[in-house]
């Protein structure tokens, strides 16, 4: 590779997207580009570096050692001569792509009904394809290039994640109106008398709400665990039971004066909820185009006060 006249910059371009999607299909969906088009640059790529780059394992491309090697320094190279040639930016309304995001249903019911809206009336050429993972799991798939962005709750993060605060999110509970008399609240012994729905991929009992209470030396009865937020408000109505939840996904009307919406009897620190992206996806316009597009969606968005009206609603 001494003699750059002689190579096709453009190649490199296609080994920053494979490196990046560990995948021909979709490194040819992110250059739309055809298959055959990608699979054929990844033969002259080898040729060209002497070294197979890409290898297969199960159902994806592993990097050798020589293309771990190459990728910081391409992607550095890559992102001086996009700064140099001015970058253009992503055209939503013309251009065409495919995002894959991971979330959980929480953040599907806060984003989605928001951003689908935009995208059809504003990038009517975008599409998105959701997954749903532990955070764990979200985190490897975002160092993978299996995603690019995920959404969640993220103490720690891996060198090479990018992340971006999207907002706080506080608790709430909600309970059947009936079930509570004129008080339409709980006080903590009421609210430990009764039994809950808990909220959890796993079932258990390490989430905000239950080492809030543990650290005050008090433990609630689970009567109901469940992985899925949407279906969570619902089951209250016509029951004794209590669903302490983030509050942005009670449902606006609350069951139209059934259910009563009110404050936890004991603190329970909020979450930051964040995005979450590899640092090669830094310079991407489409990606940043995304990013920058969630961030104005849910940025604003601060937390419902609750008026007196509201609380039993």
């Amino acid at each position: 590779m001494n003699n750059l006249g002689a190579v096709d910059l453009n190649l490199l371009v296609v080994l920053d997207a494979l490196l990046a999607e560990r995948h021909v299909s979709r490194a040819a969906i992110r250059l739309n580009k055809s298959q055959p088009a990608v699979s054929h640059a990844l033969a002259r790529l080898r040729a060209l570096f002497d070294d197979p780059l890409l290898v297969r394992h199960g159902g994806r491309l592993e990097p050798t050692v020589r293309a771990l090697e190459i990728a910081p320094q391409l992607a550095e190279a890559l992102a001086h001569m996009r700064q140099l040639m001015g970058s253009q930016p992503f055209d939503a309304a013309r251009e065409g792509h495919v995002f894959r995001l991971a979330m959980s249903d929480y953040a599907a019911l806060v984003l989605l009904p928001q951003l689908m809206t935009v995208l059809r009336r504003q990038a009517p050429n975008v599409d998105l394809i959701v997954s749903q993972a532990s955070r764990e799991v979200m985190m490897a798939q975002v160092v993978d290039g299996e995603i690019d962005l995920a959404l969640g709750v993220f103490p720690t993060l891996a060198d090479d994640l990018r992340t971006s605060l999207l907002f706080e999110e506080h608790f709430a509970c909600l309970a059947d109106a009936a079930s509570l008399g004129d008080k339409r609240t709980l006080d903590l012994p009421a609210y430990l008398q009764r039994p809950h729905i808990l909220v959890s991929l796993r079932g258990d009992t390490g989430n905000e709400i239950d080492l809030a209470l543990a650290e005050a030396g008090h433990k609630r009865r689970i009567a109901l665990a469940l992985p899925h937020w949407s279906a969570a408000p619902g089951l209250v109505l016509g029951t004794d039971l209590v669903l302490t939840v983030a509050r942005r996904i009670l449902p606006q009307d609350a069951g139209a004066g059934s259910l009563a919406v009110f404050d936890p009897p004991f603190a329970i620190p909020p979450f930051a909820f964040r995005q979450i992206w590899h640092r090669r996806r830094d310079g991407d316009p489409a990606h940043r185009w995304l990013r920058d597009l969630i961030g104005q969606l849910l940025v604003p968005t601060a937390p419902r006060v609750l008026s007196d009206a509201q609380r039993s609603l």
